[in-house]
């Protein structure tokens, strides 16, 4: 009897049909591991990029003032229209191009969604998308969904410079697309004029589409430019350009970017976008608009307070065994362990953690294949000045 009762229930039991992975080789990616990581053995984590300080006061106020006032149903697919026109005059006022607020902008939730729906539009079965190492973990795995094809190429350091031979040699009939991510996370490299003028003569009288990832735009030091894509018309002209609200105001949590490109390719974004995440918090959206018109000039002082930071993190770690070129952009510096050990770069992490209790990101997860004996690690800087002085006391003791 007992028997036939435990039949019975091992036949009532629900079975999950199989399910054949589109991304076989994706995990848990690096960001999420090594945080994890570093809260488990009370780490101080410089590995994933984001601040330990809030966003503006002001700003967070707008937020609860719309919430109050009501602001608290769907906002337009597009993005409000607020918004989307202070991000007009922020163009002209930044980068002196016009763009059209209605057909040309589009606001989506994180920058990340505005490059997975750059690519789903774009991008065929058979399609190949030329893509620069060590690259953001987002772009392979929406080109491989894509049913494209991912040509990594190699930006090897010290300097971390685009080949621009290697890529004019890497270019096929099947080339459909180019990803550029400037200023460069993680090697904290950007972009000089003649890299622009590298790219112009690269795809001129041609149909290659340009993804230009730019979340770190008010980033860059030492009184370089930012040479934005938006400066360039021809560039501009067949460029998706993505920027993000979260790394300009210190905001990452809210996850609200958004994509600059042409009305054709706009069209095509935007069908993609509206079956993805269709529109974006009405709130943060409309607290976003007010700031920036209300505080224009903000994001221009971003690359001092980055560049302060920098410096100070690094003046901390010059007396010890790091080697470094100060970071041209971003919020992370890249150091070269190997006086320290000829770890690989995953176990050196490791010991990081578990010896000096520091989190950092090994940058071979950002290769296909990475150079031999790469010795380097990331360390994110967007911190208080107490968390950079408790990091460096530590890591000066290796």
């Amino acid at each position: 009897m007992q028997a036939t009762a435990t039949h019975d229930l091992e036949q009532s039991m629900p079975v999950t049909p199989p399910l054949n992975s589109k991304l076989p080789q994706v995990g848990t990616t690096i960001f999420s591991t090594m945080s994890q990581l570093a809260a488990e053995h009370q780490a101080i984590n410089l590995s994933q990029g984001f601040p330990d300080y809030d966003g503006p006061a002001s700003l967070l106020e707008r937020v609860d003032y719309h919430i109050r006032q009501g602001a608290n149903q769907y906002a337009p697919m597009t993005g409000v229209p607020q918004l989307r026109k202070a991000l007009q005059a922020k163009l002209l006022r930044c980068y002196d191009r016009k763009v059209d607020a209605d057909t040309e902008i589009t606001v989506t939730s994180g920058a990340t969604e505005a490059l997975f729906a750059a690519i789903a539009c774009s991008v065929r079965p058979g399609d190949e998308v030329i893509i620069f190492d060590p690259a953001y973990d987002s772009y392979e795995p929406a080109i491989n969904l894509n049913g494209g094809t991912a040509i990594r190429l190699p930006l090897l350091p010290p300097d971390f410079r685009i080949n621009w031979d290697q890529v004019a040699t890497a270019l096929t009939p099947k080339t459909r697309m180019l990803i550029l991510n400037s200023p460069h996370n993680p090697s904290g490299q950007i972009l000089y004029p003649e890299d622009i003028q590298a790219l112009q003569q690269l795809v001129a009288n041609t149909q290659l589409l340009i993804l230009a990832d730019e979340v770190y735009e008010h980033m860059v030091f030492d009184q370089q430019r930012h040479l934005s894509l938006n400066l360039y018309p021809d560039l501009a002209a067949r460029s998706f350009i993505v920027s993000s609200f979260g790394k300009t105001y210190h905001i990452t949590g809210w996850k609200v970017g958004y994509c600059v490109a042409p009305a054709t390719l706009t069209a095509e974004l935007r069908k993609v976008h509206q079956y993805l995440t269709f529109s974006t918090a009405t709130p943060l959206q409309r607290a976003l608009a007010d700031h920036l018109h209300a505080h224009p000039e903000e994001d221009q002082r971003l690359n001092l307070f980055y560049q302060q930071k920098r410096d100070f993190f690094n003046h901390l770690l010059a007396p010890g065994r790091f080697a470094f070129t100060p970071s041209a952009g971003t919020y992370f510096q890249l150091m070269d362990y190997s006086a320290i050990s000829q770890e690989e770069d995953t176990q050196f992490i490791q010991s990081l953690i578990t010896q000096a209790q520091v989190a950092a990101i090994p940058l071979s997860v950002f290769y296909q294949h990475p150079p031999e004996q790469l010795t380097w690690v990331r360390f994110c800087f967007a911190k208080h000045e107490k968390t950079l002085e408790a990091a460096a006391s530590k890591l000066l003791q290796l």
